[in-house]
Formats: structure tokens, C-alpha cells, sequence
């Protein structure tokens, strides 16, 4: 898969309401699993214990817990995108996030992006409003949706 490119805060504009093609496919092993659960303390059951999982759950596998889906944003953000270097890019924050849908342990997902409104800020910045759907690997139907922001000063 070939990363959209955008030249800069300046080329931002020609890519206002249109939406981007597909970045490449992250996994989300059960390792990076287990990882946020020791981080957040959200050890239940249905992300952590493989073999309860397996015989208990209606995914019969571990999923990975919505936050952590959520936090991989940066990461399909960068599959997806290619920006040149900047002084300062900071998250913003999220104005709306719904977890549609599991993402079972051995999953590949990824990101299409809409940038849905662009504002200058001082000191040559911008703050940006994305929509992201995250998508796993065999569903036609996205697995979280945000409302996504972001500044980028240069």
C-alpha cells in the first residue's frame, strides 16, 4: 500500500473532505494485548486469559480491549499518511469514539482517514478534524469510529 503524501500544513487544504485510501495493516498481537492490560490494569478476562476465551467467549478468542484499539490511531495514522517533519505535532483530543466492533488477538486492522475541517492557528500552525474508521482485516465494517483532532505547528 503506498502512504498518501502531503506536502506540509499548506497542502492540508487539497485534502479537506476527501477521503484518503487505506493505510497498510497493523497487527494486534496478544502480546500487545496483554501489554495494555498490565499498563491499565484492565486484566478481564475476555483480553487476557486465552483459554477461557477460547471456550467462553462468542469471538473464541481474546479481543483486544476498545481503548487499546483507540490508542493504535498514531500508529495507523502513520501507516497511512506521510508528512514531512514538523516543529511540534501534538493529539489534540477526540470528540467522539465508538467501538463498533471486536478485534479478535492475530487481527490486522487499518485506517481510512477524512480530514473534515482545518483551522489556521498562530505560530504557523494548524489544528485538524479527522473522521477515522478503523477497519479489521475481512469486515466490511469498521471496528471504531472518532472524530479525531490534531496540531501540527512548523
Amino acid at each position: 500500500m503506498t502512504k498518501t503524501f502531503i506536502n506540509g500544513n499548506a497542502d492540508l487544504k487539497n485534502f479537506l473532505g476527501k477521503d484518503l485510501p487505506p493505510g497498510d495493516w497493523v497487527e494486534v498481537t496478544q502480546e500487545m494485548i496483554d501489554k495494555f492490560a498490565d499498563a491499565t490494569g484492565d486484566r478481564q478476562w475476555i483480553h487476557v486469559d486465552v483459554e477461557r476465551a477460547r471456550k467462553e467467549s462468542p469471538y473464541k478468542t481474546t479481543v483486544a480491549h476498545g481503548y487499546l484499539t483507540l490508542s493504535l490511531m498514531v500508529a495507523l495514522r502513520n501507516a497511512a499518511l506521510d508528512m514531512p517533519p514538523t516543529r511540534l505535532s501534538i493529539n489534540y483530543g477526540v470528540n467522539k469514539v465508538r467501538f463498533t466492533g471486536p478485534v479478535p488477538a492475530g487481527s490486522r486492522i487499518r485506517v481510512v482517514l477524512r480530514l473534515t475541517d482545518l483551522a489556521e492557528l498562530p505560530d504557523n500552525g494548524v489544528q485538524m478534524q479527522w473522521n477515522a474508521s478503523i477497519y479489521r482485516e475481512g469486515s466490511d465494517k469498521p471496528v471504531l469510529i472518532a472524530e479525531t483532532l490534531g496540531r501540527r505547528f512548523e
